[in-house]
Protein backbone atom coordinates (compact mmCIF):
# COMPACT_ATOMS: atom_id res chain seq x y z
CA UNK A 1 0.00 0.00 0.00
CA UNK A 2 2.02 3.38 -0.97
CA UNK A 3 0.52 6.35 -2.31
CA UNK A 4 2.91 8.83 -4.03
CA UNK A 5 2.42 12.53 -4.43
CA UNK A 6 2.01 11.49 -8.14
CA UNK A 7 -0.78 8.76 -8.14
CA UNK A 8 -4.23 10.58 -8.31
CA UNK A 9 -5.54 10.53 -4.73
CA UNK A 10 -9.07 9.76 -5.87
CA UNK A 11 -8.11 6.94 -8.13
CA UNK A 12 -6.19 5.07 -5.25
CA UNK A 13 -8.44 5.16 -2.77
CA UNK A 14 -11.33 3.98 -5.08
CA UNK A 15 -8.90 0.89 -5.58
CA UNK A 16 -8.12 0.59 -1.85
CA UNK A 17 -11.06 1.80 -0.11
CA UNK A 18 -9.95 0.61 3.33
CA UNK A 19 -6.71 2.33 3.26
CA UNK A 20 -5.50 3.51 6.60
CA UNK A 21 -6.72 7.23 5.89
CA UNK A 22 -3.64 8.92 8.38
CA UNK A 23 -1.08 6.40 6.43
CA UNK A 24 -2.18 7.56 3.12
CA UNK A 25 -2.32 11.37 4.19
CA UNK A 26 1.30 11.13 5.70
CA UNK A 27 2.57 9.81 2.51
CA UNK A 28 0.56 11.71 0.49
CA UNK A 29 1.74 15.04 1.92
CA UNK A 30 -2.12 15.76 2.73
CA UNK A 31 -4.50 16.44 5.15
CA UNK A 32 -6.67 13.75 6.74
CA UNK A 33 -9.45 15.73 5.59
CA UNK A 34 -8.39 15.73 2.02
CA UNK A 35 -7.92 11.94 2.13
CA UNK A 36 -12.00 11.37 3.36
CA UNK A 37 -12.62 14.34 0.42
CA UNK A 38 -11.15 12.04 -1.90
CA UNK A 39 -12.97 8.92 -0.88
CA UNK A 40 -16.12 7.42 -3.34
CA UNK A 41 -19.08 9.75 -2.77
CA UNK A 42 -20.77 6.71 -1.12
CA UNK A 43 -18.57 6.30 1.30
CA UNK A 44 -18.13 9.62 3.39
CA UNK A 45 -20.52 12.54 3.86
CA UNK A 46 -18.66 15.85 5.07
CA UNK A 47 -20.87 17.95 6.91
CA UNK A 48 -20.17 21.67 8.55
CA UNK A 49 -18.30 22.63 11.50
CA UNK A 50 -18.80 23.11 15.27
CA UNK A 51 -23.07 23.21 15.19
CA UNK A 52 -22.84 20.26 13.35
CA UNK A 53 -20.04 18.62 15.75
CA UNK A 54 -22.35 19.43 18.82
CA UNK A 55 -25.91 17.93 16.96
CA UNK A 56 -23.67 15.12 16.04
CA UNK A 57 -22.70 14.00 19.69
CA UNK A 58 -25.77 14.93 20.87
CA UNK A 59 -27.72 12.32 18.87
CA UNK A 60 -24.81 9.86 19.25
CA UNK A 61 -25.51 10.12 22.74
CA UNK A 62 -28.74 7.85 22.15
CA UNK A 63 -26.75 5.31 20.26
CA UNK A 64 -25.69 3.19 23.67
CA UNK A 65 -22.27 1.72 23.50
CA UNK A 66 -20.38 2.69 20.49
CA UNK A 67 -16.77 2.13 19.10
CA UNK A 68 -14.41 5.61 19.43
CA UNK A 69 -10.85 4.80 17.56
CA UNK A 70 -8.03 7.33 18.26
CA UNK A 71 -5.46 6.66 15.68
CA UNK A 72 -2.00 8.42 15.82
CA UNK A 73 1.48 7.30 13.86
CA UNK A 74 2.45 5.67 17.39
CA UNK A 75 -0.96 3.52 18.41
CA UNK A 76 -4.35 3.10 17.84
CA UNK A 77 -6.75 3.39 20.82
CA UNK A 78 -10.32 1.84 20.94
CA UNK A 79 -12.64 3.19 23.79
CA UNK A 80 -16.26 0.97 23.37
CA UNK A 81 -19.07 3.06 25.84
CA UNK A 82 -21.77 5.27 25.19
CA UNK A 83 -21.47 9.00 24.72
CA UNK A 84 -22.75 11.53 27.23
CA UNK A 85 -24.88 14.06 25.74
CA UNK A 86 -22.59 16.39 26.12
CA UNK A 87 -22.60 20.56 27.10
CA UNK A 88 -21.04 23.72 25.92
CA UNK A 89 -19.00 25.68 28.75
CA UNK A 90 -15.52 27.20 29.14
CA UNK A 91 -15.25 27.50 25.30
CA UNK A 92 -15.36 23.59 25.25
CA UNK A 93 -18.17 20.55 24.28
CA UNK A 94 -17.99 18.60 27.80
CA UNK A 95 -18.20 14.99 27.70
CA UNK A 96 -19.24 14.66 31.52
CA UNK A 97 -19.47 10.80 31.73
CA UNK A 98 -17.64 9.84 34.89
CA UNK A 99 -16.33 6.66 33.32
CA UNK A 100 -15.36 5.28 30.01
CA UNK A 101 -15.36 7.92 27.35
CA UNK A 102 -15.03 11.59 28.98
CA UNK A 103 -12.86 14.99 28.30
CA UNK A 104 -13.09 18.18 26.67
CA UNK A 105 -12.95 19.01 22.97
CA UNK A 106 -12.82 22.58 21.65
CA UNK A 107 -16.02 21.91 19.39
CA UNK A 108 -15.33 25.52 17.86
CA UNK A 109 -12.36 24.46 15.62
CA UNK A 110 -13.85 21.59 14.19
CA UNK A 111 -13.67 22.03 10.68
CA UNK A 112 -16.24 19.16 9.78
CA UNK A 113 -17.87 16.20 10.59
CA UNK A 114 -17.30 13.18 8.63
CA UNK A 115 -19.74 10.12 8.15
CA UNK A 116 -17.72 7.53 6.71
CA UNK A 117 -19.06 4.08 5.94
CA UNK A 118 -16.56 1.93 4.03
CA UNK A 119 -14.74 -1.38 4.53
CA UNK A 120 -12.07 -1.83 6.26
CA UNK A 121 -9.53 -4.77 6.86
CA UNK A 122 -12.18 -6.74 5.33
CA UNK A 123 -15.10 -5.78 6.62
CA UNK A 124 -17.32 -3.44 6.18
CA UNK A 125 -16.70 -0.32 8.96
CA UNK A 126 -18.85 3.30 10.53
CA UNK A 127 -18.67 4.85 13.94
CA UNK A 128 -21.35 2.54 15.55
CA UNK A 129 -20.88 -0.63 17.57
CA UNK A 130 -20.61 -4.32 16.61
CA UNK A 131 -23.09 -6.82 18.02
CA UNK A 132 -21.58 -10.26 19.36
CA UNK A 133 -20.70 -11.23 15.93
CA UNK A 134 -18.36 -8.85 15.28
CA UNK A 135 -21.10 -6.97 12.54
CA UNK A 136 -22.42 -3.75 12.74
CA UNK A 137 -25.34 -3.09 14.92
CA UNK A 138 -27.91 -2.20 12.80
CA UNK A 139 -30.06 0.34 14.18
CA UNK A 140 -27.18 2.40 15.39
CA UNK A 141 -25.99 1.90 10.99
CA UNK A 142 -29.78 3.00 10.29
CA UNK A 143 -29.22 6.35 13.02
CA UNK A 144 -25.72 6.72 11.64
CA UNK A 145 -26.87 7.18 8.20
CA UNK A 146 -30.12 9.26 9.42
CA UNK A 147 -27.97 11.80 11.35
CA UNK A 148 -25.34 12.07 8.06
CA UNK A 149 -28.22 12.86 5.70
CA UNK A 150 -30.29 15.46 8.05
CA UNK A 151 -26.94 17.01 9.30
CA UNK A 152 -25.26 16.47 5.59
CA UNK A 153 -27.71 18.33 3.43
Amino acid sequence: MTATMGDDLASYLRSNPGAVIEDVARECAVTPRAVLEALPAEMVTITGGADAFVTAMQDIAGWGEVTLIVHTEDGIFEITAPVSEGQIGHGYFNLTNPKGLHGHLRHARCGGVAFVERPFMGKPSAFVGRDEYRALKTDQLERFRALARRIGS
